[in-house]
């Protein structure tokens, strides 16, 4: 297990869509109590995230969702990084993701004021870079609320 992370933890990302997953998990945790997602699958061309929640996401607070994102990208907010040491980190973020072995410096990704987590991944300089963000399909089953995105670039 901790291998697939280190390999997960080295994989490029495509920084757009890696930004906007960080969107997307910092509100979905905000506005459904749920934590990040469990689950995540960050590709170019389609995305997916997996939530444990009580029950489905209605179609309203996908739509609802979908225009907070796009929201976010059109404000233009400067993505920033921040390195603090893993005793500084422990008081902030849930550190139970961490590899195996990580350096005693982490890396936080703070996208204005709307997410901060910690991330080795590539991102965008401004969220204007992203390219409209959409929601091509979702799912409910077994307690796991699924959201598979996209991006139009720009």
């Amino acid at each position: 297990m901790e291998e697939k992370r280190l390999n997960e933890h080295n994989k490029k990302e495509y920084a757009p869509m890696h930004t906007a997953e960080h969107i997307v998990n910092g509100e979905v945790a905000r506005r459904f109590g749920c934590g990040r997602a469990f689950s995540a699958h960050v590709e170019r061309k389609k995305s997916k995230l997996d939530y444990r929640m009580a029950r489905a996401m209605s179609s309203e607070e996908l739509t609802s969702l979908e225009e907070y994102v796009n929201g976010v990208i059109r404000a233009d907010v400067e993505v920033t990084e921040e390195f603090l040491s893993q005793a500084e980190a422990m008081e902030r973020f849930d550190m139970s993701r961490l590899p195996e072995g990580a350096s005693d410096t982490v890396r936080v990704i703070r996208i204005g004021d709307y997410d901060e987590c910690l991330c080795a991944g590539d991102h965008v300089k401004r969220t204007s870079e992203i390219g409209r963000f959409y929601i091509s399909s979702s799912r409910y089953q077994d307690g796991v609320q699924r959201i598979v995105f996209k991006l139009e670039e720009k």
